[in-house]
């Protein structure tokens, strides 16, 4: 009888440590469950909700301000996204929303923007004033055209495309001013080919016009480096790389536009020779990259100086072998920056542009038109959707872009 009370304590003292065992097994087990958390969306918390969620997780809060049009004063980005696993002492960036201060900034999206006009680059030393190789300064040195992009960097501008800048698309960080670069003639040292890799690729000259600009973009991820390239009939001057440099601009966020077939002066020929003319470089194009380069023309010489030259109207619009082909804008040679596309004066189908080159400060060249600038130029607000001007300048605004207009 003892036997059985024996074996019944002990039947009881297995049960209730097999009972203890399960529960620590449940207790341990909900302990891992609960460590386990996940972010949650704090769009629209406050800076002290912010921190009061930090504190619960024992998350390292890093809490940025930054000028935007979202509701202020409340969180609208996080650097740990909704549902991402969260661990003790992780970093949590969260944006607030700031007031835009464009007083502070001089936002000014009525002001003037620049389209530079470059032509050769050489790898050689100046002859004449500054970094101009010839004497008219359309040919410059590479160092100089490095220290130009440097001067626009360090002076607050931005690259913007000749295109975007044409259809209203500026995409500026606030408080930044856009600038827009060009090259005519198509020259082979914009982009120099010096031999092929394994795989076929073309290798630039690094200081050919692209080998400089891609240098800068590596440098300047925030300068948002590109740039149009008009070309005549014979395109960049070396035919057995052809489709290949093309291809490699294309890739490489620059533009192709068009220069005329043999550089001609619209005043010194007949509407038949123009059409031909532009045509003939569209049809190349077509050739090589239909679709992807920019019906934009570059007039030689800046003719014919009047859109009301009996020619001008064949370089917009005509048919060529069959082809027909419509011209978006022009650009002319000389000699100051243009309008904002947001003013009543803009005029995309004769656009001015200015000479980069030195000649001390007089006559238009990049030190006078940038001092000319700094008292009148584009200055973004950060928002390519919306248009902010100073309430003065309000009677030269022009919407063609219905975009929502900020006034201050």
């Amino acid at each position: 009888m003892r036997i059985r009370k024996d074996r019944v304590i002990i039947a009881i003292l297995i049960l209730i440590l097999f009972i203890f065992l399960i529960f620590k097994l449940i207790t341990f087990t909900f302990k891992i469950v609960k460590t386990e958390n996940y972010m949650d969306n704090l769009s629209g918390y406050t800076e002290e909700e912010a921190v009061n969620y930090a504190n619960k997780f024992n998350l390292k809060l890093e809490i940025i301000k930054k000028p935007s049009k979202n509701e202020t004063g409340k969180i609208y980005d996080q650097s740990i996204k909704e549902g991402e696993k969260i661990n003790k002492n992780d970093t949590l960036q969260v944006y607030i929303a700031d007031i835009i201060d464009y007083n502070k900034y001089k936002v000014n999206e009525l002001g003037n923007v620049p389209i530079m006009m470059y032509h050769g680059i050489h790898n050689t030393e100046a002859k004449y004033i500054g970094g101009n190789v010839d004497k008219d300064g359309y040919q410059r040195t590479a160092s100089a055209f490095r220290q130009d992009l440097q001067f626009y960097y360090e002076n607050g501008y931005r690259m913007i495309r000749l295109n975007d800048y044409i259809d209203g698309y500026i995409d500026v960080e606030l408080g930044f001013s856009p600038i827009i670069i060009t090259f005519d003639d198509g020259l082979e040292n914009n982009i120099k080919v010096i031999g092929t890799n394994e795989d076929g690729s073309i290798i630039i000259d690094p200081n050919s016009a692209v080998g400089i600009l891609e240098e800068f973009k590596a440098k300047y991820p925030d300068f948002n480096v590109t740039a149009t390239f008009f070309v005549n009939g014979s395109l960049f001057n070396q035919s057995e790389y052809n489709k290949k440099i093309l291809d490699y601009l294309i890739s490489h966020g620059y533009d192709i536009g068009n220069h005329t077939y043999s550089h001609v002066d619209f005043t010194k020929t007949d509407s038949s020779n123009s059409i031909k003319e532009v045509g003939s470089v569209y049809n190349i194009l077509d050739e090589y990259i239909k679709g992807k380069y920019v019906n934009i023309v570059a007039l030689p010489f800046g003719s014919p100086y009047s859109k009301t030259h009996d020619n001008f109207k064949y370089i917009l619009s005509g048919t060529y072998e069959g082809v027909n082909y419509n011209t978006k804008s022009t650009l002319r040679v000389g000699w100051e920056a243009e309008y904002s596309p947001f003013n009543k004066n803009f005029d995309k189908t004769f656009l001015k542009r200015i000479r980069a080159y030195d000649n001390d400060g007089v006559e238009f060249d990049i030190k006078m038109n940038f001092d000319i600038l700094s008292k009148n130029r584009y200055i973004s607000d950060g928002d390519k959707s919306t248009i902010t001007i100073p309430s003065s300048k309000s009677e030269i605004l022009s919407n063609n872009y219905n975009f929502e207009v900020i006034t201050y």
